[in-house]
């Protein structure tokens, strides 16, 4: 009699156990897994120390949402993150999303180029299961952490129904932003992550609330596969400014790079004595994308310069930084200058 209580008793645990989504949470390093040291360092720690065992092993809350695997892809402060990094992760989860046992995918990653990963994953990817990148912006070592419970508002949400075909998602301090609109726009506080779009949701004790959801190609429905991309296009950055000279602009000419955005003041403007350096450029093969450093807004296509003349592209709402993410993927398809502007129009 014992005995078959016993074993009833595990069969229905592991029914529940198979009830339960199953979420595999792949670690890059970042603040999340950072430490202090001491409880008021919440600005001043190292980066990437905690493994994702110790991660998962810390919150014991996560067994109550999902099934959760954890894997380590790498372990470094976001700011190093390079093509190749972008490369190797993307890879790992579109194997991991074609696997029947996997609903959804949560990648812990260091605040700083965050949202350029997250774009980049949104590109490149092909699935409708929930995506969904996370960071902090303290360290799990301070006063008021805000990584275990960002961390639980990101599995809470690729363990969800509700969140697939929505593309990559990015959930930090309650909200639920998309991948491609959100940027970090303050570097000292939780609330970092915004987008001029707004959220697209809010976690709010282990339920999810939604409010809009995004227009922009991504994902299932994206021309761009991971699968197929053996690298990256180089791009370069160069910001604009008061009495901004073109030495930069010169030598990223040299450097081999396949196009340049130009973070240009208000709408993309451009210098006049910088105007024949990005020309030179675009006669050279390099592709010209005027972006904007304006932190809202959107570049408008003949508006401060006649891009049509001179062949240029413009990348609407994207921030530089995003730009650069979608240049480089865009590149490995084509060079042609309408249809890289299509492109940036779409996605």
């Amino acid at each position: 009699m014992v005995a078959g209580l016993a074993l009833t008793a595990l069969t229905t645990c592991a029914l529940a156990q198979a009830a339960k989504p199953n979420v595999v949470v792949l670690a890059t390093g970042g603040t999340i897994a950072g430490a202090g040291a001491s409880a008021i360092n919440s600005a001043t720690y190292a980066a990437a120390k905690v493994p994702v065992d110790k991660l998962l092993a810390g919150l014991p809350e996560l067994s109550n949402v999902a099934n959760v695997k954890g894997e380590q892809v790498f372990q470094i402060a976001s700011e190093s993150f390079t093509n190749d990094n972008l490369l190797t992760l993307g890879r790992r989860v579109s194997a991991l999303v074609k696997q029947a046992d996997v609903d959804g995918v949560v990648v812990t990653h260091g605040t700083d180029t965050l949202e350029e990963t997250a774009y980049f994953l949104n590109l490149v990817i092909h699935t409708n299961k929930p995506i969904v990148v996370v960071g902090s912006m303290r360290p799990g070592t301070a006063l008021s952490a805000d990584g275990a419970l960002n961390l639980l508002n990101a599995v809470t949400v690729a363990a969800s129904k509700d969140a697939a075909g929505k593309g990559v998602l990015v959930t930090m301090n309650d909200e639920i932003q998309s991948g491609r609109d959100v940027s970090k726009s303050v570097n000292i506080k939780t609330e970092a992550f915004k987008s001029q779009w707004g959220a697209l949701g809010m976690v709010v004790e282990g339920k999810n609330y939604w409010f809009r959801a995004p227009v922009k190609r991504h994902t299932a429905q994206s021309e761009f596969n991971i699968d197929s991309i053996s690298t990256l296009a180089a791009v370069d950055i160069v910001y604009s400014y008061g009495n901004v000279p073109r030495t930069l602009f010169d030598a990223a000419g040299k450097s081999g790079i396949q196009a340049l955005i130009h973070g240009g003041p208000g709408n993309g403007s451009v210098a006049d004595r910088i105007v024949p350096a990005l020309q030179e450029l675009r006669q050279q093969g390099i592709q010209v994308i005027r972006s904007s450093r304006v932190p809202d807004g959107f570049v408008l296509r003949n508006a401060e310069q006649p891009d049509d003349k001179y062949d240029w592209v413009v990348a609407h709402d994207l921030k530089p930084q995003k730009a650069r993410i979608l240049a480089a993927v865009a590149l490995t398809q084509t060079r042609d200058t309408k249809e890289l502007q299509r492109i940036f129009w779409q996605y």
